[in-house]
């Protein structure tokens, strides 16, 4: 295999898109309490304009109607059917029957017998909602009723739950908190500000970049290019002056080219699906599969190169005077160097959309074509210094080989993380650190001349720079090994799976730290209600980094661990999970329209729906009502203040329960 062409970099850039869901009608869900043992449940129906919903006693052989469906329970007991409002009737000509419907708003109503308190009632509701076209809608609903007294009206949807209701994680969702819910927090705990990590996380995506464009530098196929190119613009201006500008413009021409790229990306995939991609199995697959391509290109096997007619029409017309000539030859320059910056460019892209930031790539791209056109411009500006570079020798391919080590590295990663979300098993931890063990062990060799690929040119020598890299290789190798038998390795969190998915694993627990965690949010509310406590809830990820950063960095932490081990009950939302839900749990999401057929939807829909954001690490404190005790978090690498972010919910918590 000769060439591999752009196809690998346009999976990249693929568009993930998916058909619109209507959701005309909307529910929400209350409990009124009319006398001791016996409530109402309502069911309230927001119909979009000009779309209509067919009652319960619409006639047979017309439109669909409206069914009621309850799961049956010791705890309760239906009086009657629902009722509802008088409707519309019109005669439909087609079926030959008059058909009854509503528009607008509308509040149907069902009475129960309660027969103790703790009753959980379920079920479903099926109908047709029509405009100009029809639609099935199929959505659950489920009310967890605890002692009320008379005349009580508890919303299920809508703010946090209060009167003992607690909602189920389905249809029905306590509400994001908002300013007017962090004015209702109690004074004197701490600080109630939401820390944002997003600035940060560009940065540190954008200093990502800058080190692949010194990299990138460094290949064989654009080093050369350097003191050649400054040459020509320098001699081929006439004066000083002329040629520093035309070089200033060159570089700038690469800077624009390479951040188009990025910002191609941003606008093909968005925020949403950048969420969806980091957690895709195809995709992640598919990145373990175009790493392992990067890795094998770099050891020399092949070239990854672009159509030569690209080539050649962009330095034809790089002959043009003026800026559109200077233009194309720094697009030449990004065509005939994609052989060595198209697996790094790759990576960074990957990277960046896996980092689930809308402008990421953009940012990523933008210190990737800094660091490699700022050599240009410097260079131009201080021609005596192209005496001082080094010259292209065999060094170049020892770069690239080495880039090849560490695309193989990475390749590990995407493998892992469809592994995790799948329950596959087969790369647990100690594995995946051997396998990293292998691969940097077998760089460090490299490094010292041990071992050598096709291109390498023969060691005769160790030079001083070729020892210090095999020192610090060779010094990493074996940092990773204790790794294998439960080593934290805090250098690398994030990049392993977590210290709880392993082989010789001692206890059964399935959280970090081997807490005493929950997967269920309804199933550590209750305990949490048993027990007294107040609850995190934890948003995280099998693919995502900096979870495992939090938890290997942060929980870890002996005052971190005590409060989550002792004073809060853990509830952990993988959102990325594929576990598939039982049949009579999936349904359609109200907020998104889209089918939650997984565990992880679910968890994800929850956290869209309530808290408005799709980013993980994200942290909730709630009392085991339900109720917000201090404004969420995300990403919080400081020990201190994610320490004080946990003691400002306990002060909460223990002023509202004195009250009580």
């Amino acid at each position: 295999m000769k060439k591999i062409t752009t196809l690998l970099l346009l999976v990249l850039l693929c568009r993930i898109s998916g058909a619109q869901i209507l959701k005309p009608v909307k529910w929400e869900y209350s409990v009124e309490q009319t006398k001791s043992g016996e409530a109402t449940l309502l069911f309230k129906a927001k119909i979009e304009k000009d779309w209509h919903v067919y009652s319960q006693f619409t006639p047979e052989g017309g439109s669909q109607p409206m069914v009621f469906t309850f799961s049956p329970d010791h705890c309760y007991e239906l009086i009657g059917k629902v009722t509802e409002p008088k409707p519309h009737e019109e005669f439909d000509s087609i079926f030959g029957v008059k058909e009854l419907s509503f528009v607008g708003d509308i509040t149907l109503k069902q009475k129960i017998k309660l027969n103790g308190y703790g009753c959980k009632i379920k079920g479903e509701i099926t109908g047709q909602v029509c405009k100009t076209s029809c639609i099935q809608f199929d959505t659950t609903f489920a009310f967890t009723i605890g002692k009320l007294k008379s005349g009580d009206v508890t919303q299920v949807k809508g703010d946090t739950p209060v009167a003992g209701v607690v909602p189920t994680i389905v249809d029905t969702l306590v509400s994001a908190p908002t300013s007017s819910d962090n004015a209702q927090l109690e004074p004197g705990c701490g600080s109630d500000e939401q820390q944002t990590t997003s600035d940060k996380s560009h940065i540190g995506i954008f200093l990502a970049g800058m080190l692949g464009g010194l990299l990138a530098l460094l290949t064989p196929c654009v080093f050369p290019m350097i003191p050649m190119t400054v040459s020509f613009f320098t001699k081929r201006s006439g004066s000083r002056k002329k040629g520093l500008m035309n070089a200033l413009i060159y570089a700038t021409s690469i800077v624009v080219i390479y951040v188009s790229l990025g910002l191609l990306v941003t606008i093909s995939f968005g925020s949403d699906a950048l969420n969806d991609l980091a957690s895709n199995g195809f995709f992640n697959l598919s990145f373990f599969i175009i790493f392992i391509i990067f890795a094998i290109s770099f050891f020399g096997a092949f070239e990854i190169t672009l159509p030569s007619s690209w080539v050649n029409k962009a330095d034809s017309a790089s002959d043009r005077g003026g800026l559109i000539g200077i233009f194309f030859m720094a697009f030449t320059l990004c065509l005939v160097s994609f052989s060595c910056t198209g697996p790094i460019i790759g990576t960074l892209l990957v990277e960046a959309a896996h980092g689930r930031s809308y402008i990421g790539p953009a940012a990523g791209m933008s210190g990737f074509a800094f660091a490699l056109a700022l050599p240009f411009a410097l260079f131009a500006m201080f021609p005596s210094w192209l005496n001082s570079l080094p010259k292209s020798g065999g060094w170049l391919n020892t770069v690239k080989v080495t880039l090849g080590f560490i695309e193989l590295a990475l390749a590990l990663k995407f493998l892992s993380n469809v592994d995790l979300a799948y329950h596959w098993g087969f790369l647990k931890r100690e594995i995946f650190i051997v396998l990293w063990v292998i691969i940097f062990g077998m760089l460090g060799f490299y490094m010292l001349g041990k071992i050598r690929f096709a291109h390498d040119s023969e060691v005769h020598h160790v030079s001083i720079s070729r020892l210090m890299f095999a020192i610090i290789t060779l010094s990493f190798t074996l940092y990773l090994i204790p790794g294998i038998w439960g080593a934290p390795l805090k250098l690398i969190s994030g990049f392993p799976p977590p210290e709880f998915y392993k082989e010789w694993k001692t206890t059964a627990t399935d959280c970090p730290h081997d807490l005493n965690c929950f997967h269920d949010y309804e199933e550590g509310m209750r305990y949490a209600k048993a027990q007294g406590k107040p609850v995190m809830i934890d948003f995280t990820g099998w693919s995502c980094v900096n979870c495992r950063k939090m938890e290997d960095n942060v929980w870890s932490d002996t005052k971190v661990l005590n409060r989550l081990s002792e004073k809060y009950v853990l509830i952990s939302l993988y959102v990325d999970d594929k576990e598939q839900l039982p049949a009579d749990q999936q349904t359609i999401s109200p907020t998104t329209g889209k089918k939650i057929k997984t565990v992880g939807n679910k968890w994800s829909d929850l956290q869209a729906s309530v808290y408005k954001t799709n980013s993980q690490p994200y942290y909730i404190l709630l009392d085991n009502k339900g109720k917000i005790l201090a404004m969420p978090r995300g990403y919080t690498p400081n020990i201190k203040t994610y320490l004080s972010y946990l003691d400002e919910g306990l002060c909460r918590y223990q002023k509202r329960k004195t009250s009580n």
